[in-house]
């Protein structure tokens, strides 16, 4: 952590959520930067009313909701930039805007690309880990290894250009950087189980996306450690695909071979466009908050006004239309979501029957353990870091804390990268 963590005792409280219950009231106490103890009942400890007037800060909920800061696996930008632009700006304005907005962990998800693309990328979010503050937005938890390696029926939205099989060439450099930590390939493809054994050894979250694959390529993709699908339903295959390509008998696709093994974990994209309340209802009985990632897959529109942009590098990566509401390709499909996860947890809330504490387990402690980072982050808990926010009643987020240390909500889009 950055020498800008809070130092001085912090005491959050009010209705305090943690995974498998609520306290009603409660209290979480923070001590350079981490969470030391969590309490029920409001009342400070005799050493801390004890101690001299402003030696701690109490944070008072006010009615809201104290939660854990959250946690996207599946994130390609906001606020005009694309982590693709490959630039420590680029990175950070991306980060800031989902800071605001609750995301107090991220994983910067690259496209399609080419090689020297995808290389800048991952150097672009070195740099910025490595000399991080507070004000450079939300913390890297490593970065998303998704394009280029898609089906080349199932790009949607991505540069077609910027696809292709996996060789160890170029994946191995990749991972000799130490930063990726998901690794995404269509279980189909070329050299694809290679991709997932070197993945699994460098003990990265192994995941099957953009993809057509069957049954059997799925079951092969497992063997070989992968453990994960992308955004449920978007990009996948299909029966009726399987059906067209394979013809008869019908054959069993992607979601199936997920919802049939237990330990597979999936994300959905709550932002109300994607998927139908049923939808969203129905990922969540079938996989639970354990299995089940809430990701924003939000592109460089997020913050911005509605337009034309490019989706990937700036400088070719394929366009899209954003009108407020979500990104798309006319004529063709949907192209991400232009929303947080703020809005993705107010609107799992609203459109399922999934309990408070399970909706924000999906948004923070489910993805943080998938990533293999929840010893650190993704829920309330003594040793971790103080990444806090606070929500109002309606679930609106109203106040950031990461590492102990307030940031601010203000903030505007930037400008000159739509056409």
């Amino acid at each position: 952590m950055t020498s800008d963590m809070q130092t001085k005792p912090l005491v959050f409280r009010g209705r305090v959520v943690l995974p498998e219950t609520i306290l009603d009231p409660g209290a979480v106490h923070c001590r350079s930067g981490r969470i030391a103890a969590i309490r029920r009942g409001n009342v400070l400890p005799k050493g801390l009313r004890d101690g001299p007037p402003g030696t701690t800060t109490v944070i008072d909920a006010e009615g809201g909701w104290i939660v854990p800061g959250f946690v996207d696996i599946h994130v390609h930008g906001a606020d005009g930039a694309d982590y693709m632009d490959g630039s420590a700006l680029a990175v950070k304005t991306a980060n800031r805007a989902h800071l605001r907005r609750g995301t107090t962990t991220i994983f910067p998800t690259t496209t399609t690309g080419s090689p020297a693309q995808v290389r800048r990328m991952l150097d672009a979010c070195l740099e910025v880990r490595r000399s991080r503050t507070s004000r450079d937005g939300a913390r890297i938890g490593g970065v998303h290894l998704y394009g280029p390696y898609f089906a080349e029926k199932k790009v949607g939205c991505h540069s077609v250009e910027g696809r292709r099989d996996p060789s160890a060439e170029e994946y191995d450099e990749y991972f000799r950087l130490g930063i990726v930590r998901i690794a995404t390939c269509a279980a189909e493809l070329r050299g694809a189980n290679e991709f997932y054994r070197a993945a699994r050894r460098r003990k990265c979250l192994v995941t099957c996306g953009h993809s057509n694959a069957t049954w059997p390529e799925m079951a092969r993709a497992y063997k070989a450690g992968m453990r994960h699908v992308d955004h449920f339903w978007c990009a996948m295959s299909s029966v009726a695909g399987l059906r067209a390509q394979y013809g008869t008998p019908m054959r069993a696709r992607m979601e199936e071979f997920v919802l049939a093994h237990t330990e597979m974990s999936t994300e959905v994209i709550a932002d109300g466009e994607h998927l139908s309340k049923e939808l969203l209802a129905f990922a969540y009985r079938m996989k639970g908050a354990q299995r089940l990632c809430l990701v924003t897959d939000s592109n460089r529109a997020l913050g911005m006004p509605p337009g034309r942009y490019r989706f990937g590098p700036i400088e070719d990566g394929a366009w899209f239309e954003s009108n407020g509401k979500v990104g798309f390709v006319p004529g063709s499909g949907l192209a991400s979501s232009v929303v947080a996860l703020d809005t993705m947890v107010r609107n799992m809330k609203s459109m399922t029957e999934a309990p408070l504490e399970d909706v924000v387990r999906m948004a923070s402690l489910t993805p943080a353990e998938r990533a293999g980072i929840a010893h650190q982050v993704g829920s309330l808990a003594p040793g971790k870091w103080a990444d806090i926010l606070i929500l109002d009643r309606r679930l609106n987020v109203q106040r950031v804390f990461i590492g102990g240390v307030e940031i601010s909500l203000a903030g505007s889009g930037a400008s000159g990268t739509m056409e």
